[in-house]
């Protein structure tokens, strides 16, 4: 009598455990389990209110949206539809409406002169000419030394760097702050990024490329050529 051949249970791909993972977390949340809860609070919270500190001035009102981005994203829990975003995704998009709502709030009383440059205005060269390869060269009009990903919790970066960094993408034009802050300081993929701020492929790599511009010469104003 020939043995039966028993085939291994074939992995799913990561896609289709990605979607397993979210349906199952759904659920449970859907069904008020508090673990779930608990798990999605310990992974997420922290960043919630690292985002929100780019909008609002102080930690306390960070905390603020952060706790309103999660009712919001409890409320929403009925009719949010897994095929549009991942979990994640769908309450850092609360949560930046949330933040967007009270910094609002908070300009209709600040004076307009307590704006920094960069807040003010979007437009304009970010970086000079001479940091461009010249005609005749080799891959003319590219970059000579293109602006890099910065990493706040690189532990090479001295401390007064970092602060200097945080400075620098605070003082960002919003879109340009919200893309680099998910992307450089919680490590998003370029894909969660343009899910949870609606923009194209596009616009996410330009936002951020033009951030990264602005921080690293505002790095370089302040500690001269950065590597």
């Amino acid at each position: 009598m020939r043995p039966v051949d028993h085939e291994p249970p074939r992995a799913l791909d990561p896609a289709a455990q990605l979607r397993d993972t979210e349906e199952r977390l759904l659920s449970a949340l859907r069904a008020g389990d508090e673990r779930a809860f608990l798990t999605l609070a310990r992974a997420h919270h922290g960043s919630l209110v690292r985002v929100a500190r780019g909008y609002v001035r102080r930690v306390e009102i960070a905390e603020e949206v952060a706790q309103e981005a999660w009712q919001g994203f409890f409320e929403s829990l009925p009719r949010f539809e897994p095929h549009t975003a991942t979990v994640k995704t769908w309450l850092f998009r609360i949560l930046v409406n949330c933040a967007r709502a009270r910094q609002r709030k908070e300009r209709h009383s600040m004076p307009m002169s307590s704006l920094t440059p960069e807040q003010q205005d979007d437009e304009g060269p970010v970086v000079s000419p001479e940091r461009f390869s010249a005609e005749g060269e080799v891959w003319a009009g590219h970059w000579s030394s293109p602006p890099r990903k910065f990493v706040l919790d690189d532990p090479a970066i001295s401390r007064e760097t970092r602060e200097l960094l945080t400075a620098a993408i605070h003082g960002l034009p919003e879109q340009q702050r919200e893309v680099m802050t998910l992307r450089d300081v919680e490590g998003w993929s370029a894909d969660e990024v343009c899910t949870a701020l609606a923009l194209s492929e596009m616009n996410q790599r330009v936002l951020l490329h033009r951030a990264r511009s602005r921080v690293r010469a505002y790095l370089e104003d302040q500690l001269g050529e950065v590597q």
